[in-house]
Formats: structure tokens, sequence, C-alpha cells
């Protein structure tokens, strides 16, 4: 553990040196998640290994599971990007050797010690993403030039860290030369108001948001009026019409805080043309969430012929998100004084239940240190994520953690945000222990 008493950024020196080392004569296998994050993250480190000349494979994961462990090489170096923090003893109990970890997401199991690991939350719990730390880790191996830079921050917008951005995170704003524009919080913020504001799931909208004649009802009250037959964006309204719009979305909903859809756009350069980060990530999680990883990394290498398929995924994707919304507002749901249990089954993709559970943890909807737990089926399996309203409460991962210990299954994430996985003739089970837990927890507090 002696390394890891050491700053992150020596962390990150140290684990660079001790890679190029092992990864001299061997070829390395690239293992990333399948969110912007680890998409980002896996664009980073492919381009980068390619450039050094490098032999290397990639694989994208939507999750891992134990048995993957023992199936992959022990003679290649194993480089986990996003994911892996939570499968220690997996990896310790496969006999890996040679195994990179750049990752973000708590960690509750002991290192093994044929581990080499960069993870923020070792050095006080620092709000970086793994794309960021990839790109830091490139710059020690060999990574020359920025250009990789703004994938760095389109990671760290995916997983929402923009709102905490320290001493190492500006450095690599500065790096991916980002435009940042103080605005309403709706995206994208390059594109007509009247399609932004239909599509608005981020925040949630009640009676706009998937529904074309509220749109029009809304722009009308607060005086927008195409011209030319066209809206204006979002970075294009002068502060006036910011304010108007503003306040007639907090009418909608009257729990909404100013601040939390108030805050800093940024703008990055994909395809030489200036768009909003949240709006590449969310094309990127549209392309993986429906089995399409290749073209979203693609997309992200800017190669020509995969921007047109990645955006007509993404307008598949939001159309099956707002039928997922609006079944999630109708099902009956488990409800207690501070928690809210939806369990889609078959209904919603389980590719898809995370962001659900992102939306309405968002929405005002819920009172501040709502506990927002949602499910879905997927083969033998069931998905299940977990999100806190606002930013104070207790840890979600410790809670799925103490209920997955006695039904078996896979655990990881954040405090504020953590998934599991389980097996579906576990269900009842699950749900028995997760309400009961949640009840007790409730009378602690």
């Amino acid at each position: 553990m002696g390394d890891i008493e050491k700053s992150l950024e020596q962390q990150i020196c140290n684990v660079a040196n001790k890679f190029l080392k092992a990864s001299q004569n061997k070829e390395i296998q690239v293992i990333s998640h399948f969110d912007t994050d680890g998409i980002s993250s896996a664009v980073i480190m492919a381009t980068t290994l390619k450039n050094l000349d490098k032999r290397f494979s990639l694989k994208i994961l939507k999750n891992l599971e134990e048995v993957f462990f023992y199936d992959l090489p022990k003679d290649k170096v194993t480089l986990f990007l996003d994911l892996s923090s939570g499968s220690l003893n997996y990896i310790k109990e496969a006999n890996l050797k040679d195994i990179f970890i750049i990752d973000h997401h708590e960690i509750t199991q002991k290192l093994p010690e044929n581990v080499e690991i960069i993870n923020s939350e070792l050095h006080n719990k620092q709000k970086i993403s793994a794309s960021s730390l990839t790109y830091l880790f490139c710059k020690e191996i060999g990574l020359e030039g920025k250009d990789l830079a703004k994938l760095a921050v389109l990671g760290m917008v995916g997983d929402c860290l923009e709102k905490e951005i320290d001493k190492l995170n500006k450095h690599i704003l500065q790096d991916g030369e980002i435009k940042r524009k103080r605005g309403l919080l709706i995206y994208p913020s390059t594109r007509p108001l009247n399609r932004v504001l239909e599509f608005s799931s981020r925040p949630y909208i009640p009676e706009v948001t998937g529904n074309p004649k509220g749109v029009l009802e809304l722009l009308r009250e607060v005086s927008l009026s195409p011209k030319s037959g066209k809206y204006k964006s979002i970075i294009e309204l002068d502060r006036e019409e910011m304010e108007k719009l503003t306040t007639a979305i907090m009418l909608r909903n009257p729990k909404t805080k100013q601040s939390s859809i108030i805050g800093d756009i940024f703008l990055l350069k994909m395809f030489n043309k200036l768009e909003d980060a949240r709006e590449i990530s969310a094309i990127v999680n549209a392309c993986s969430k429906l089995g399409d990883s290749s073209t979203a990394l693609q997309f992200l290498m800017e190669i020509p012929r995969a921007k047109k398929k990645a955006e007509s995924l993404h307008i598949k994707y939001k159309q099956h998100l707002i039928e997922a919304l609006k079944f999630a507002n109708e099902i009956q749901k488990t409800q207690g004084k501070s928690f809210v249990i939806i369990n889609a089954k078959n209904k919603i993709k389980d590719t898809m239940i995370g962001t659900i559970a992102t939306i309405l943890a968002t929405s005002s909807i819920y009172e501040e240190g709502t506990i927002i737990i949602t499910l879905a089926y997927f083969k033998d399996k069931i998905k299940i994520s977990s999100r806190i309203v606002g930013r104070n409460g207790r840890n979600l991962r410790e809670i799925l953690a103490s209920v997955i210990e006695q039904t078996g299954g896979e655990v990881g994430g954040h405090q504020a945000a953590a998934g599991a996985i389980i097996e579906k003739v576990k269900e009842q089970e699950f749900l028995e222990l997760l309400k009961k837990n949640l009840e007790v927890e409730l009378v602690k507090v």
C-alpha cells in the first residue's frame, strides 16, 4: 500500500513507469466501460498506444462478471479503464498478473499485490473522471499534443463531475481549449429550442418533455418565436430571454431550484464544429446502450461515416427514453418516507434503467435525500440502479452491498450513484431485504 500514500500525480507517474516496463515485450489488452467516460478513456488510450506503436486489443464491456476474469489470457498486460475497482477479489482469485487499473469508483476490497492502480478514491476521494485520469496517464507514457484533452473533459461531463473542478481538471480544460458559457442547463445548447425542449430529460419538464404542443405553448409564453422558420438555441439567447425561459420552466416544476438548472455549459470542437459536451456524451451513451459501442468509438475518433450512424442511434434512443419515462411515471411504485423503488421488469431496457433513475433524481419530483432505485430484467439477471436526490444522503453503494451480501451478485459505483446485478430468481428476496434495509436505515437517521 506504500504507493497509494503518494499524491495522485505521483501515483500516475509511478504506475505509468511500471506499465511501460511491463508492456515492453507483451501485448496489452485494454478493457473499458461502455459509458461516455469509459469510451472516452478507451479512445484516449487506443490513440496513445497506436502512436507508441504498441500491440494491443480493445474490449468494451457493460459490466464485469466473475467468469470473465477466469477467461482472460495470462500472457498479456491487462489494463482496465473505468472498471474493476469492485472486482479486486476476482482478480486475486483468477491469479492474474500484470494488471493495471485506471478508475474512480469506490474501493471496498483489499488491493491484491499483483495490481497497479490509479484511483482518485484513494487520494482524498478527489472528484475526477476515469477519462481525465487516463489522459494524465497517457501524457506520462508518451502522449504528445493536447488533441485528446477534449475527450477527458467529455468523460468528466458524461459522469456529471463538471461542478467540482479542481487543479488537475483545470489543466485539462486548458489543454482541451474548451469554451465555457453560463446558461440554462438544457442540452444541446447549440440546437433550436423547440426540439431541445421536446426531448429534454435533464431537467424533465412536466407537460413539455415529450409534448410538442406543450413546447410551443411554453415558447409563446416567453415571447420566443421562430425567425425564418427556426428558433434560437440556448447559447443564442440574450439575458432577458434566458431569464424568462428559466422562470417559465421553474413555474412548471415549483420544486426546481435555480442553481440546479443554471450552470456552466462546456463547448468542444467535434468534426470541426462547436458542440455541447452533454450532447456528444448523450450520443456516445445512446450508441453503447443500443449495443453499438464500436460506432461510439469511431464517432469519438471523428471518423466521418460514424457520425450519421451515431446521430440516428441517438434519435432512436431518445424516443425509447421518452417512452420509458412515461412508463416509469405511470407504473406502480414501492414507496417509503425516503425511498422509491421502481421495478420495470422487462418493460424498460436494462441499459436504460440507470438513465431513468438519474432523470428522476434530477427532476425535482422527489424531495432532497430521497433514494431512487430502479430494476430491469436482462436475460436471467436483473440490473439495479440507484441514485439520490440532491447532493447529500446515505451511501447507496453501502446500502446495495449490504443486500447483495445476502442475495449474491455484483455491486459497484459511488456514494450517490451505485448499481448492482443479481440473478432473476433472487428478485423477491432482494426487494424484501432492500425495503427492510431502507426502512431500518431511516430509523437510524
